[in-house]
């Protein structure tokens, strides 16, 4: 098994414990990709103490971006970080397609955009012709031609219920080219048990270095006990500061006030669980002034789903206001 290692090769911007976000993707008035708010958030999000930055993960809209736009967004953010002097943050992109082929080119731009690592969903539009053979496959080609290392990302919700059982994660696990997984699935057993198996990094120890990560704020606490390495969570689009928060009082061994902010996170997680990536921008645009519109046919929220969007994250959001960025 590799550690964070593309055929035994480190890359320079080694993937840590810790919070990671998938940002949202930002558009103008034209839907047009709006390159300075890409910066500026990026940007918002390593201070605030984020550990890595996932650009087209579900939350950035990547089906909804051409593979020119996809570049863009990645060059916007690792210059603006660069910029900034957080050059060791690494920027993992969404490299999701429905052949191998095409998932390979993806991860060939990412690469050639300023991207460290890929996160991958598994294919589904033939769902019922393919096996857990031909899944595994899939991962195993893809890893053994991508120029930069592959992230798991077990998402059945997103790939017509194809959910990768632990069996399966842990054998991908032995390729040398795939240094981790997200498991959205929310199940904290299979993610016990993958990192229990592959030895993984821990914010106490650096084990294999292998990144198991659960797929929700709201459910950050219960990673890390379990033996997961952090979280990969669109909420901190709306409040990093708070889900560093909770993972650095673990990290200190203070669980029992981690316990009390998990709520707070856990209560404005629902918030964005419950409205979406819509949801998430309202709820930006209400506590912070930016963030815009989807692309279409993405609803733009109406007055009374701002309103809604925004009370519910006002706890979370008086605990992000709170407390200081990190950096």
């Amino acid at each position: 098994m590799a550690t964070n290692g593309v055929n035994g090769q480190s890359p320079e911007r080694k993937l840590v414990p810790g919070i990671n976000v998938p940002m949202v993707a930002f558009f103008d008035d034209n839907e047009d990709v709006d390159v300075a708010a890409t910066a500026k958030h990026a940007v918002r999000m390593a201070r605030a103490g984020l550990a890595a930055i996932t650009c087209q993960g579900s939350n950035g809209e990547a089906v909804h971006l051409t593979a020119e736009e996809r570049k863009q967004i990645i060059s916007a953010a690792r210059k603006a970080l660069d910029d900034a002097g957080f050059t060791s943050v690494p920027v993992v992109a969404g490299c999701a397609a429905q052949s191998t082929r095409e998932t390979i080119s993806l991860c060939k731009d990412a690469k050639e955009a300023g991207a460290d690592y890929s996160m991958t969903l598994p294919p589904c539009y033939y769902k019922a012709s393919y096996s857990r053979s031909d899944i595994l496959q899939f991962y195993k080609d893809l890893a053994s031609a991508s120029p930069i290392p592959i992230i798991i990302y077990n998402y059945p919700g997103a790939v017509a219920g194809v959910d990768l059982d632990s069996d399966a994660i842990i054998e991908l696990a032995q390729h040398p080219n795939i240094v981790g997984t997200k498991l959205t699935c929310g199940n904290t057993g299979k993610l016990n048990r993958i990192a229990n198996s592959v030895n993984a990094a821990t914010p106490k120890a650096a084990g294999s270095g292998w990144m198991c990560m659960g797929g929700s704020a709201d459910f950050t606490l219960q990673t890390l006990i379990a033996g997961g390495s952090g979280i990969i969570s669109g909420l901190a689009n709306v409040a990093p500061r708070a889900c560093v928060k909770v993972f650095d009082l673990y990290a200190e061994g203070k669980v029992e006030e981690a316990q009390k902010l998990q709520a707070i996170v856990a209560r404005g997680d629902w918030a964005v669980i419950a409205g979406g990536v819509p949801g998430t921008k309202s709820a930006m645009m209400g506590h912070y002034g930016y963030g815009g519109y989807s692309r279409r046919p993405l609803p733009r929220p109406t007055k009374e789903e701002d309103n809604r969007w925004k009370t519910m994250t006002t706890e979370l959001v008086d605990l992000e206001n709170s407390l200081p960025d990190k950096y």
